[in-house]
């Protein structure tokens, strides 16, 4: 069981712009906290972001490089699936693999795929339909 994540940010107040709203729709309650801001499921676990330090800003993050390719979510529905995916386009996010939308992890995924504001990829899975 992982207890908790912690990922640094370029810019911790433009992160939590995306990532407190995406969170609370998925469950998750948020606590700012003088270094950063968790996010938490209601037991052990939970994701923390903290602002990077400056002189390791400037490298960047990319999911392609070694380190954290992405991150996965379970979503509730089909239906929240789709209501964060009109959220992160209205919000002006990346959308990815859009021409293949909700379908591009193959027939019967249905998913988002977007990227926060450092381009970390984000997945947000619906359930399997019996």
């Amino acid at each position: 069981m992982i207890h908790h994540v912690e990922i640094y940010v370029s810019d911790l107040e433009r992160s939590i712009q995306f990532w407190t709203p995406l969170m609370e729709r998925l469950g998750y309650e948020s606590e700012r906290w003088s270094g950063g801001m968790n996010y938490l499921d209601g037991e052990s676990t939970y994701l923390c972001f903290l602002p990077a330090p400056s002189e390791h800003v400037g490298a960047g993050y990319h999911r392609k490089r070694v380190g954290l390719n992405h991150l996965a979510f379970q979503a509730s529905s089909r239906t929240l699936v789709d209501e964060l995916t009109e959220w992160v386009k209205e919000n002006g996010y990346t959308v990815l693999y859009e021409d293949r939308h909700p379908y591009a992890g193959g027939p019967g995924y249905y998913a988002l795929f977007c990227e926060d504001p450092d381009r970390i990829k984000v997945e947000i899975v619906a359930p399997s339909e019996s």
